[in-house]
């Protein structure tokens, strides 16, 4: 039974006095005591009747409400048949520790209360039972029928329970996609990762403005080694608070999500065997009809899962390169990822393994990842990398033939360098990106790079630090002003003698003169490196 029961019709006349919130928690039981520190005998779940003989001042009540939250009570009924009406010390504990606070009346026994506490749990217990085996029943059934759709619509039909599995994008595999708005999938998403990273234990919890959520890992075979790919279950409500039945069957559902996961892999093994093929293919230069075949095999196998109409479709079209290279993540993580990712833009995308990295080979049609899309898609993925793991990518223009994909890949490749040049845990850069002096900068090793920058700028932080001035912000408005003293003036709101002061310090710390274009150009590098 709820808390909310003991104020149903046809229950003892209590009052509610604290905590309205609070009422959907499960009672498991009843206690009485007017002990002073009554915690240690508390199991949790628990309905705490008190008659008040405890309570000799105001701070009193503040004791006694913080001990019966630790040991685990849902609610406390204090009688007044002894001491009189609840006083407004116990109340306001009460709503400071989010405790439903019911009075009872002095013509209201405390066995009734407790009798008709039991007669509600013991039914609630006998209909567990056996509407427990049922559901199994049900829930097996769904899953070899309509899959986790099926099962997550049985779930909320006969429980009132809304369930979604999500991938760890925050893309929704199955449950009622629009009771879960794109902002809140993305928060419970990161929750999860994040509770991850920092290995708690499950189910992990997450409180959105409409209430809280239970999220249950469902890791696919161990061997993978890649919690960023595994799908979660998100449940409403905090299952810690269920009773031990109801949250066996939330622990059956998470391994029933994983199973279904499990099932899904097995049907990609020939899709992953083709994508390896066409990585290899382009890996040799391969004659483009050899690739082709591929590619059309490959459009064949999805057109079978995705029409009710027989027959392939043929690969004509674009068709987009993905290079994607992972730090600190194990060996085919990368792939399981993207996999994930972008299996709910197309489906597809031939995803290629290869050690710590990934080439995807996709369509380039309405089904197209651009960068910024991608950047979004895998932005979540954040929250469960640690300080040293990294997913950088890089995206291809798109290819009109399949003679055009070795060509796509290594634009692929130098746009993933580019991406790994820059700051971040999730980096992403686009073909746009390969016609500026970017590219020129990530092939050039770290060492380099550092050096570079150090000799241009290193004297000029120096002395804004030293003296708090403004010379490094100065030179970025000078450079982005094309040297135009006036507009540079006016942007930074100074003088123009203001302004050549600053510059002229600049070429003294540095040896360099602003009016040369050769020396604007190594400014320019310099603080783009940094």
């Amino acid at each position: 039974m709820r808390v909310r029961d003991l104020l149903a019709p046809g229950a003892p006349r209590l009052r509610l006095l604290a905590a309205e919130d609070e009422l959907d928690r499960q009672v498991s039981g009843v206690m009485t005591t007017d002990l002073h520190d009554p915690g240690r005998y508390l199991h949790g779940g628990e309905l705490v009747l008190t008659g008040m003989l405890w309570r000799t001042g105001p701070a009193d009540s503040e004791r006694f409400v913080r001990t019966i939250v630790a040991g685990g009570a849902v609610a406390l009924a204090a009688g007044e048949a002894e001491v009189g009406p609840v006083p407004e010390d116990l109340v306001e504990a009460c709503r400071r520790h989010r405790m439903p606070l019911l009075a009872v009346p002095d013509d209201i026994a405390f066995g009734t209360v407790t009798e008709f506490v039991g007669r509600q749990v013991s039914a609630d217990r006998a209909a567990d039972l056996s509407a427990l085996v049922d559901r199994h029943r049900l829930l097996v059934s769904a899953a070899g029928g309509g899959g986790l759709d099926a099962v997550l619509d049985l779930l909320g039909g006969d429980l009132d329970l809304d369930c979604w599995v999500l991938t760890p994008t925050g893309a929704v595999i199955a449950g009622p996609a629009d009771r879960l708005p794109a902002a809140d999938r993305d928060q419970l998403v990161r929750a999860h990762l994040a509770a991850q990273r920092q290995r708690r234990r499950p189910p992990h919890r997450a409180r959105l403005a409409v209430g809280p959520y239970s999220l249950l890992p469902a890791p696919v075979a161990p061997e993978t080694q890649a919690p960023l790919a595994d799908w979660v279950l998100v449940v409403a409500g905090d299952v810690t608070e269920w009773t031990g039945k109801r949250q066996q069957l939330a622990e059956n559902l998470a391994r029933l999500v994983a199973a279904e996961r499990h099932r899904r892999d097995e049907g990609r093994r020939l899709r992953r065997r083709l994508a390896d093929e066409v990585l290899t293919l382009l890996q040799r230069d391969a004659d483009p009809a050899e690739i082709s075949r591929t590619l059309y095999a490959s459009s064949a196998m999805a057109a079978r899962y995705e029409s009710p109409e027989p027959g392939p479709q043929t690969p004509d079209g674009s068709w987009l390169v993905l290079s994607a290279e992972g730090t600190g993540l194990p060996e085919g993580a990368v792939r399981a990822i993207l996999e994930e990712a972008l299996n709910g833009t197309t489906d597809r995308a031939l995803v290629a393994g290869a050690g710590t990295g990934a080439v995807v080979v996709m369509p380039a049609l309405e089904s197209a990842v651009p960068a910024e899309t991608l950047r979004e898609l895998l932005a979540p993925l954040d929250a469960g990398l640690g300080s040293e793991g990294r997913i950088t990518l890089g995206v291809s223009a798109p290819a009109s033939e399949a003679g055009g994909l070795r060509g796509a890949l290594e634009e692929a490749r130098h746009a993933r360098r580019i991406a790994a040049a820059r700051v971040g845990r999730v980096c992403v850069a686009g073909p746009e990106e390969l016609a500026s002096h970017v590219l020129l900068l990530a092939a050039v090793p770290d060492e380099v790079r550092r050096a570079f920058r150090s000799r241009l700028l290193d004297t000029v932080i120096a002395y804004d630090i030293e003296h708090q001035a403004d010379l490094v912000r100065t030179l970025e408005a000078f450079l982005r002003s094309d040297g135009s003293w006036t507009r540079c003036a006016a942007q930074l709101h100074v003088h123009v003698n203001t302004l050549r002061y600053r510059i002229g310090r600049i070429e003294e710390l540095t040896g360099r003169d602003l009016s040369r274009l050769e020396d604007r150009v190594d400014f320019y590098l310099a603080l783009e490196l940094a």
